[in-house]
């Protein structure tokens, strides 16, 4: 923790910070005091370094506190937004949270965690809160989703989180997909983590539980409103997508729960066995493992929507659009083609994508390469490949006398260089190059352009 270089280059992740200092007592608390040191979160996915955008969000809970959340953004677009509901007790930034969390935002979901009232470093009392509390707040978490960036497609719960998403999905119309990790088939089933002070909190109204090492005060009220829970009715009328992930090995929650909640469960619904997988799924590789498998599985409740709801352009027309993410950062839809735009850090962008001008020079080498290709192919040249390489510069005409005359002042020069591979004589190539500059593009960035600007609307 004391080598900022280390820990940004993503050699190191926090698990294994934590791992190697047996003395931290709190995982939840060291997390968010080693994201506060070093401000960016790396996650490691099958070796690859990956910075992943993240907004830290604050958002009204059901009894008016303020939830602290966290928003994971890909850097790319995004196919659909989610949210994780954590284990009991815990927090947003638990290990298995976070990197599912920055996992699925790798393919291209974004991911809202939050810390439910009294948890983590949401505002409230816990021993205020219970289930239906927890549920709440969870359906909160989606309008505040809806109201500022898209209702979420996807509804995620790990442990007793699981059977909050069960209970709450009904309360989320646009949420087609429901997964649950490691969770229990009623929500009554934390009432064993209570042991023996369950009398004393019979008797006395609450008493002070430790739970993973940590006091809790659990009122009685807390107790009864798990037992009133019944989730098996909601199951069956989910009327959602399902996957249940579960270890065998499970020690907190029992494999035989994921077997009522699939069994309660209407197709479509799926079960995926984490073999030795712990309950907090601590190692990286069981994170990554269920963000991989939920992201291939929800995409196809998830594009075929947008597919239906979004219109590709008219054919032959650009569209561009802000993302909101960054200064710069720009969606282009080109018909069924996704592709972002950007600007390089060192102007104030993401770096996400091209830049406007590398899209220019992007055109005019693909346009050079294609209508040389065209050329070759109908006179039978034997040509196995052609590449170009462009750059772009604001030079002074006076300074470029491969620019022609009549110039003056700055203009935008393009430097192409064509490699033609195959057994081509000189005077075929000396062709090809001459070709080229009839290229479409080329002639459009020689010759005077107009642009016609309206509103719409």
């Amino acid at each position: 923790p004391h080598n900022p270089k280390l820990y940004k280059s993503g050699e190191i992740d926090t698990a294994i910070l934590i791992r190697n200092r047996p003395w931290i007592t709190d995982p939840c608390v060291e997390y968010r005091r080693l994201d506060a040191i070093f401000g960016v979160r790396n996650i490691q996915s099958e070796g690859r370094a990956m910075t992943v955008q993240a907004q830290k969000i604050t958002f009204q809970g059901s009894s008016g506190e303020d939830l602290a959340a966290r928003l994971d953004i890909p850097d790319g677009p995004v196919r659909a937004y989610a949210v994780f509901a954590h284990c009991f007790t815990c927090s947003k930034d638990i290990f298995a949270a976070s990197r599912i969390a920055g996992a699925l935002a790798e393919h291209g979901i974004a991911v809202l965690r939050f810390d439910f009232t009294g948890l983590g470093a949401s505002d409230g009392e816990f021993a205020n809160t219970n289930f239906s509390s927890n549920v709440a707040d969870l359906v909160r978490a989606t309008a505040f989703l809806r109201d500022n960036y898209e209702a979420p497609k996807i509804l995620i719960g790990h442990s007793l989180g699981g059977a909050a998403v069960l209970a709450a999905a009904g309360d989320v119309p646009e949420a087609k997909a429901v997964a649950t990790i490691g969770a229990p088939a009623e929500a009554a089933h934390v009432i064993h983590n209570f042991g023996a002070k369950i009398d004393e909190i019979s008797e006395r109204g609450e008493a002070e539980v430790s739970l993973a090492g940590r006091p809790f005060t659990i009122r009685k009220q807390f107790i009864e409103d798990l037992e009133k829970q019944r989730l098996e009715d909601r199951i069956a009328s989910l009327k959602k997508a399902l996957i249940v992930f579960h270890s065998p090995r499970d020690a907190t929650v029992s494999i035989e729960n994921a077997g009522a909640i699939f069994g309660a469960a209407k197709h479509p619904k799926s079960f995926v066995s984490l073999d030795d997988a712990d309950h907090l799924l601590s190692r990286r590789k069981d994170a990554i493992y269920v963000a991989s498998v939920l992201s291939a599985w929800a995409a196809r409740y998830i594009e075929d929507e947008k597919d239906a709801k979004t219109e590709a352009p008219d054919a032959g027309v650009v569209e561009v659009s802000e993302t909101g993410r960054g200064k710069f950062q720009q969606q282009i839809r080109v018909g069924q083609h996704r592709l972002l735009a950007d600007e390089p850090e060192s102007y104030g962008g993401l770096d996400s994508g091209p830049s406007p001008y590398d899209y220019l020079a992007t055109a005019l080498g693909a346009c050079t390469t294609m209508t040389m290709r065209m050329y070759a192919e109908r006179n039978g040249f034997d040509v196995d490949r052609f590449s170009v390489k462009v750059s772009h510069a604001k030079v002074h005409a006076e300074d470029c006398a491969e620019c022609g005359e009549h110039r003056e002042g700055r203009i935008d020069r393009f430097d192409r260089v064509i490699t033609i591979d195959g057994d081509v004589d000189a005077d075929t190539r000396q062709r090809l190059r001459e070709i080229a500059d009839k290229c479409p593009v080329h002639r459009t960035l020689e010759a005077s352009s107009a642009v016609v600007t309206s509103l719409s609307g």
